[in-house]
């Protein structure tokens, strides 16, 4: 369990911190007195969120530009904290990129950068950072899914398969980790109005609010709202799969997506 009190003076990372949800994740952490190392592509808007959060909360904040898609940034990462004597005590793998659209039609350049992203970055991140929470027997891992990982996705059928294996990964994860003081946890949002989603219903700051929750819970998994909740249920477990597959056909297709 790791609690807001003690996070208070202890470094977390959150990927994707420059807008959306990892912004407001970060935004949560600092309010909690925990010290940010931001991490996202934008090196003007990460500077921007760093000064901020500092100035509001007293809390010392790192802004780290990188790519995440690229094969060695997470080694990359790493070595930087290590060699500012960054002890993380939360490591926050929300970073995530989109690629709508049907497979038949996709560009696979775009597809790996997702992967890369979504899983490749995220599963390497945690392997260089675990450890160490484990050695000293505190620490945790949150790692940001969607509903859409529980529910296979027509025209997002990429974007799906990468949440859905951080879903299985954090999961499984998790019960390896049982023991050791590490938290480990997946949270999945549902549409969640962002720079990447502008037709989100849900605010990244409830998503906010429900990652610090999951911190101090017990369980692998927590879907962000109720009914997000219960539709995540109804899709993933209930539901024939030729079934769903036709619903979030017809819902896709409606958004616009």
């Amino acid at each position: 369990m790791t609690t807001a009190a003690h996070l208070r003076d202890r470094f977390a990372v959150v990927t994707g911190a420059s807008t959306g949800i990892g912004a407001a994740i970060a935004e949560r952490l600092a309010a909690t007195g925990t010290h940010l190392v931001l991490v996202a592509r934008s090196a003007g808007k990460l500077d921007e969120a760093a000064e901020r959060l500092s100035r509001r909360h007293g809390v010392t904040v790192r802004a780290v530009a990188l790519d995440l898609a690229a094969a060695d940034a997470p080694a990359r990462l790493a070595k930087t904290l290590a060699d500012e004597g960054v002890e993380v005590e939360v490591l926050v793998n929300n970073a995530g990129v989109s690629v709508p659209g049907p497979v038949l039609d996709g560009d696979p350049a775009r597809f790996r950068s997702l992967i890369d992203v979504n899983v490749s970055a995220l599963t390497e991140l945690t392997t260089l950072l675990m450890p160490a929470m484990a050695a000293r027997g505190h620490g945790a891992v949150v790692n940001i899914a969607s509903t859409g990982g529980y529910i296979p996705s027509p025209n997002l059928a990429v974007y799906s398969a990468t949440k859905a294996y951080v879903v299985s990964f954090t999961q499984a994860l998790w019960a390896e980790t049982r023991g050791t003081g590490v938290r480990v946890v997946v949270v999945s949002p549902g549409p969640t109005k962002t720079p990447m989603n502008a037709r989100g219903t849900r605010s990244a700051e409830a998503v906010a609010a429900t990652v610090v929750r999951a911190l101090s819970g017990r369980g692998p998994a927590v879907v962000d709202g109720k009914a997000n909740a219960l539709t995540a249920f109804v899709f993933g477990r209930l539901l024939p799969t030729r079934l769903v597959l036709a619903i979030a056909r017809r819902v896709l297709a409606r958004s616009g997506d």
